[in-house]
């Protein structure tokens, strides 16, 4: 059985072009705002190269360019458009760490004083946080900390409302609802990774309550729905003993799943995962019996209810078993026996369970004498419910003869089992007459009188 081991697809931001629009190249003015001031002409001087860099998409000397800026004017006026330079530096670097750690930087300090300034201010704010917040996806293994770093710029992202000076209220709309979502798809992923990473590694267990947990955050996530529903499964197929509990609930997580978005997300082919879902629901159960309630069922919770359960095909044929036992119980001991007797073993099982030896009641149907007149062997056959014309299985031989011919029909009778031959099947018993009950026996057919050939040459008298 395959299941998912992939992280789920990033969400196309269309809004990421505007993001990257509100920290454009800055070029430090000429005049400058009272509110801003270059400390000294140096300072303008490694700005301009900064912004050179960015034109030139030289991102490795931009980098040292900004580390030099920081490094002599700590407490710049233009601080929020350095920071606004290095993360848009890591994004075109392919440095997802380093976002993670600009985004801690600036969340760690006064981040409302930092990006104040009411024009470039939140611009640059905004692309720090989503800097953060498309960088989770792109490390191959995050840490515990990295996690924790982009959950706070994306949490903080999809609380910030500060529109910037300029920009159209129709335009920060759109771009607010598209940076959101963006945010809101981090915060998942953010959750699955510690799943995820589990179920790599195939530690099934710490995959199930991780994606548990996610679950709870999630209820209406086809993918955590779904990865939820295989690590249950694959720990019942480890652990043989959890699948009564396990594989039930592992089932109604997959038609969830499938109820929600079969295609997970767009991770996945949404008929392969539903002709999945269907076909290991056919593999436990037997058959399609009780899927569309299943189906149904799966739309309107999250998780199945407590004590649910789905049984297993051994589950019903031994179930059925023990009504055919309950309502037939001679014919089942019966088909019991014949079953061992019919197998590759049946000649042993024969000598040394059963010749000479007490075996139950049983019922069977008259078959014919022999011979035909005052039997001294009865032939007999057990058809199944609703079986016709059922084969000879046991010969009943008598220790007298009958008084007449045996009739059709049921009787029942215990003898002592005495030969057994497989080909034919047939199974010999020897028996005292008055141990059968039932058998009618007709009287024989007077024989036809011989008459005597006529004499020749004695003619009739008329």
């Amino acid at each position: 059985m395959q299941f998912l081991n992939r992280k789920l697809e990033p969400i196309a931001v269309t809004a990421a072009v505007g993001v990257l629009v509100f920290a454009g190249a800055v070029r430090p003015a000429g005049a400058q705002a009272p509110e801003r001031k270059y400390k000294d002409n140096a300072e303008y001087e490694v700005f301009n190269e900064v912004v050179k860099d960015f034109t030139a998409k030289n991102f490795t000397k931009m980098i040292t360019d900004l580390d030099t800026w920081k490094q002599k004017y700590p407490e710049s006026d233009y601080k929020d458009i350095r920071y606004g330079y290095y993360a848009q530096a890591y994004q075109n670097g392919k440095m997802p760490a380093k976002s993670l750690d600009l985004a801690n930087e600036v969340l760690a300090g006064n981040f409302d004083q930092t990006f104040a300034e009411p024009k470039e201010g939140p611009k640059q704010a905004v692309t720090v946080l989503f800097g953060a917040v498309t960088a989770l996806q792109q490390l191959p293994d995050p840490t515990p900390q990295q996690i924790d770093i982009a959950q706070k710029a994306a949490n903080k992202l999809l609380s910030f409302d500060k529109k910037p000076e300029g920009v159209p209220d129709a335009d920060w709309a759109a771009a607010k609802q598209q940076l959101q979502a963006a945010a809101k798809n981090t915060l998942l992923v953010a959750t699955l990774i510690p799943a995820n990473q589990a179920q790599a590694k195939k530690d099934w267990p710490a995959a199930a309550a991780a994606f548990e947990k996610a679950l709870q955050q999630y209820p209406d996530n086809a993918y955590v729905a779904y990865s939820l529903g295989s690590a249950w499964y694959n720990i019942a197929r480890a652990d043989p003993s959890k699948a009564t509990e396990l594989v039930p609930k592992a089932l109604y997580m997959f038609q969830r799943a499938v109820a929600i978005d079969p295609t997970l997300g767009g991770t996945q082919d949404g008929k392969k995962i539903t002709d999945f879902a269907n076909r290991v629901y056919v593999n436990v159960h037997g058959s399609e019996d009780g899927l569309d309630q299943l189906k149904q069922q799966a739309k309107s919770a999250p998780l199945p209810p407590a004590g649910f359960s789905i049984k297993t095909a051994g589950e019903l044929a031994a179930e059925k078993e023990n009504e055919f036992k309950e309502k037939y119980p001679q014919l089942a001991m019966w088909l019991g026996i014949k079953k061992e007797l019919a197998g590759p073993n049946g000649p042993q099982y024969f000598e040394s369970n059963m010749k000479d030896a007490a075996v139950p009641e049983f019922k069977g149907t008259v078959v014919e004498g022999k011979p035909a007149c005052r039997s001294k062997e009865i032939l007999v056959s057990v058809p199944e419910p609703g079986q016709q014309n059922a084969p000879v299985v046991i010969s009943l031989k008598l220790d007298a003869a009958l008084t007449g011919k045996p009739e059709p029909g049921e009787i029942e009778f215990k003898g002592v089992p005495k030969a057994f031959s497989s080909e034919p099947f047939l199974l010999t018993m020897e028996i005292d007459k008055a141990d059968i009950k039932g058998l009618k026996v007709a009287a024989c057919a007077a024989a036809a009188p011989v008459r005597a050939p006529a004499r020749k040459g004695v003619s009739k008298k008329k």
